[in-house]
């Protein structure tokens, strides 16, 4: 059965290795069939949470930038996949300060259920995911109808473009999208 599937590309780096995963996994969903459509966080206007909890009176951030938008999209989808590069053993900034800004959909009727977690890192260790895959978790138990189903990790992957030349890593995430 068809899914609605979000990709949210995270790095704002150009030619950057995780969103080369995040292009496989896209690829792999739409030919499995689901109607997927792919964010990518570069160029866009993302402010910081200031905390206010207004959000969760109104179901609507005061902060005018393009979250809305993203948001709108995370709500309607039954997947969302999130990209990230790892620096320093965590998830990159705008893929935090964007899962803060979500917090609007805390409230709501929101339609995902499974959520995965592609990145890649420099570092060669296989546990080099470990505190961004958690943190990731963190967000996810919010949401009690949704639940983290696993991630697609290319570790040791450092310049620009590299994940092009990491053949395994770009199957495993083809094949993710492909299994959603």
């Amino acid at each position: 059965m068809a899914k609605k599937v979000l990709v949210v590309s995270t790095s704002l780096r150009g030619n950057s290795n995780s969103e080369i995963l995040a292009k496989e996994c896209e690829r792999g969903a739409k030919d499995a069939g689901h109607e997927v459509e792919f964010v990518s966080l570069r160029g866009k206007d993302i402010r910081f949470c200031i905390g206010c909890m207004t959000c969760q009176k109104t179901g609507r951030c005061v902060l005018k930038d393009d979250v809305a938008e993203i948001m709108a999209k995370v709500k309607e989808s039954e997947v969302v996949v999130f990209s990230t590069p790892i620096y320093y053993y965590e998830m990159c900034g705008q893929m935090k300060t964007l899962l803060d800004r979500l917090n609007p959909l805390y409230e709501s009727d929101y339609k995902f259920r499974d959520i995965y977690m592609l990145a890649t890192a420099a570092d060669d260790d296989a546990h080099a995911i470990d505190k961004a895959y958690n943190g990731l978790q963190g967000w996810v138990d919010c949401f009690e109808k949704a639940e983290l189903k696993g991630y697609v990790f290319g570790k040791g992957i450092a310049e620009p473009g590299d994940a092009r030349n990491h053949t395994e890593t770009l199957l495993d995430a083809y094949n993710l999208g492909k299994s959603l």
